[in-house]
Parts: C-alpha cells; structure tokens; sequence
C-alpha cells in the first residue's frame, strides 16, 4: 500500500505520488516518468533502492555511484523488481546504470568520447522507449585546484562536445544525472559554506552554464524557476532535518523533448529512511 506523501519544505516534492505509468513507445499518447537517483552504492543500499523502486514506480531511473564491478551489479535482484538493466561498473568508486521497465534499454554509448580518464566509469547512455537517455556522474574535482578539478573541467570539455552531438542529432534526448555543479545561489542553502568548494567553482559553474545555453532546458528550473531545490544534504550537522542541501543532480532535456515536459520534481522520501543515500532522487515527467 503506498503511504501518504510526507509533508515537507521543497514545494516539488511529490513524494510517492502515483505516477503516469509508461507502455511501449514513446509518443503513444501517455506520459514516461524518468528519474536520477546516486545510490551512493548500489550493494549496500540495494534495500533502499528496492524499496524506492516499488513505491515510486520510476519508468526510467539513472543511477550513479554504483561502486561495484560489472560482475557485482545486482541484476538478478533489478530483474525481480521489473526493471531491465544496463551497467558501468568500476570497483569501489563511480559506475553508472539505466533500468527501463519500459523495454529493455538499447546501449548506445559506454564513456564519452575522448574520455579524459576512460577508466572511470561516468557515462552511459541507452535508447529507452523512443528517448536517449544520457546517464552521467561527473567528476567531483575537489581539492580545488588541483589535478581532480583539472580533470573536472577536462571531463566537462568532452561532455559539451558529445552533447552538441546529441542536439544535431535532432532526437528527444535527456541528459541525466549527478552533475556535482552548483549552478547559482538560488540552489545552495549557504552559499558562504561552499565558497571553496570544486562543485561551486566559478569555472565549473560556467561551464554548466554553457552546456545549458547549447539549447538544453534544466527541467527543475524551466518549471520552478523560483524555488529553492536540493538534491544532496551531507550526513553530518542534521543537515537533511535542516534542510541546508545543494541542488547538483539534474535533467537537461533537447529542444525536441522540452515542449513535452509535464513535471519535475525531486522525492525527498528515501532521503530520510535509514542506512540511506546522502542523495534524494529527482524526476521528470515527459508526455507522449
């Protein structure tokens, strides 16, 4: 029996609401409900995950930080919950995965071209009924500066390129996922706090910025332009209870796929549930 929504601060928070269930193809006149969710590691969390999984019903979720291997990944437990999967896996840190119960995910892309570092796992991307989906974790980059955020601004490079590619494309594509960018004050509870920090750099943040300026629409922003969002709280401080969180995980949808866009959201449930994620989930709602 699905529980009540949880009454919260974040306005967009539909916790558990019942979603538009997807069949088939999409363009069938119905809705597809896509979602982002860093597990923070897919093993130890799989309860959690599990349990979002059958409460949230999710047509579509990206997942990241796996840290497993590909042999490790939990396909049969994903399967018994009705999902089809795909997977990057890299021992102990990343990794990346699509699950569809919307018909099997067709792997187009494993890593971006170019990687600057292809033994990380961050990037995978599927054709999922009539969408291509683009599922990435994107590299931290602290101590800033430094190699790792050397590295950060590199990874962003080839992402700006390969979504480029996307865009001539032409096709209903998503960009999803953990970006760890900060993009403005409106989505960081205290600003001050993370001044120093790689993920609220000026460079990354215009970096993002000309990502979405290629012609990507931010989904939470497009149809919350005003409201304070977070998808990450740390563990320490009571940060969650507080609400002093970060918004680093979102969905860019192509010109294509943008005038289709019904909802967005995060669900804050499964961020207060135990041995949880520091991540919350968020979604969009797509039409047919």
């Amino acid at each position: 029996m699905a529980r009540k929504p949880a009454t919260r601060k974040n306005p967009v928070d539909k916790s558990h609401a019942q979603p538009v269930r997807g069949t088939g193809g999409h363009g069938a006149g119905r809705s597809l409900r896509i979602a982002s969710y860093n597990i923070n590691g897919i093993n130890p969390r799989l309860p959690v995950l599990l349990r979002w999984l059958a409460e949230f019903q999710p047509d579509i979720a990206a997942l990241q930080e796996l840290k497993c291997t590909d042999e490790a990944f939990p396909v049969q437990a994903i399967a018994d919950a009705g999902y089809a999967a795909i997977w990057h896996g890299q021992k102990s840190w990343n990794g990346v995965a699509i699950l569809s119960r919307v018909g099997a995910p067709i792997e187009t892309r494993r890593g971006l071209p170019d990687d600057p570092d292809p033994s990380h796992s961050r990037y995978i991307e599927a054709a999922v009924s009539g969408l291509l989906v683009g599922n990435l974790y994107l590299p931290n980059g602290n101590p800033w500066p430094g190699p790792k955020f050397d590295y950060k601004l590199a990874w962003m490079d080839r992402l700006h390129e390969h979504a480029q590619g996307l865009l001539d494309s032409g096709l209903p594509a998503l960009l999803i996922g953990d970006f760890n960018v900060i993009p403005t004050y409106q989505d960081v509870y205290k600003p001050e706090r993370w001044a120093r920090d790689a993920l609220f750099s000026p460079a990354a943040k215009a970096k993002f910025a000309q990502l979405v300026a290629q012609g990507w629409t931010d989904a939470i922003r497009a149809l919350h332009p005003d409201e304070r969002i977070y998808t990450f709280w740390p563990y320490w401080r009571d940060a969650f209870n507080r609400d002093s969180g970060i918004r680093i995980d979102h969905a860019l949808l192509s010109p294509s796929l943008a005038p289709k866009l019904a909802a967005a959201g995060v669900d804050r449930t499964p961020r207060a549930w135990e041995k949880t994620s520091d991540h919350a989930p968020m979604w969009v709602e797509v039409e047919g």
